[in-house]
């Protein structure tokens, strides 16, 4: 019913345009988008959902950063959106439990992101605990996902800008 491929150039603007329509206006404001400043997505990990007719219904995307003083590397999550007309379809579920198993495949470890426990509580994620994240942020929405058992042992700390240039 739904295909999922990578984003590529092509998308960049229909999915923008999604992420305007899912969320409110400012979402660029948000502290995450701080994290996500001249960075680039991680392209195997962004992906776009669409119907039988080509027709865009979702779309995922994740950013390297870094926990605490070890610079410990962690996926953030997000944005992830899904159209209005398909919501309640599973397209989110989909994408998220289809870029999670290739984050695992593709040796990270830990996911960080913010939102709603009860509904990603479903995919593994619960509430951060020794995480700090940039303000403005509710604590109790900071969750997290071990990719590798006891990944976030010992990671602790501030959520901060990917410094690296490994990818």
């Amino acid at each position: 019913m739904f295909r999922l491929a990578p984003e590529t150039g092509d998308d960049r603007d229909e999915v923008e345009y999604l992420f305007d329509l899912a969320f409110a206006p400012g979402r660029e404001a948000l502290s995450s988008y701080r994290l996500r400043d001249d960075i680039a997505p991680i392209a195997a990990l962004s992906l776009v959902a669409r119907d039988e007719y080509h027709v865009l219904a979702g779309a995922i995307r994740y950013w390297p950063v870094q926990v605490g003083e070890a610079c410990a590397p962690a996926l953030l999550l997000g944005p992830v959106a899904i159209h209005p007309t398909y919501q309640g379809e599973g397209v989110g579920g989909l994408l998220i439990r289809d870029s999670l198993e290739i984050a695992k495949n593709l040796a990270w470890q830990r996911v960080i992101l913010i939102g709603d426990e009860p509904y990603y509580g479903r995919f593994g994620f619960s509430r951060a605990a020794g995480l700090d994240y940039p303000p403005p942020t509710n604590p109790e929405r900071l969750l997290t996902l071990e990719l590798q058992n006891g990944s976030f042992e010992g990671v602790c700390g501030m959520v901060t800008r990917w410094e690296s240039n490994d990818l």
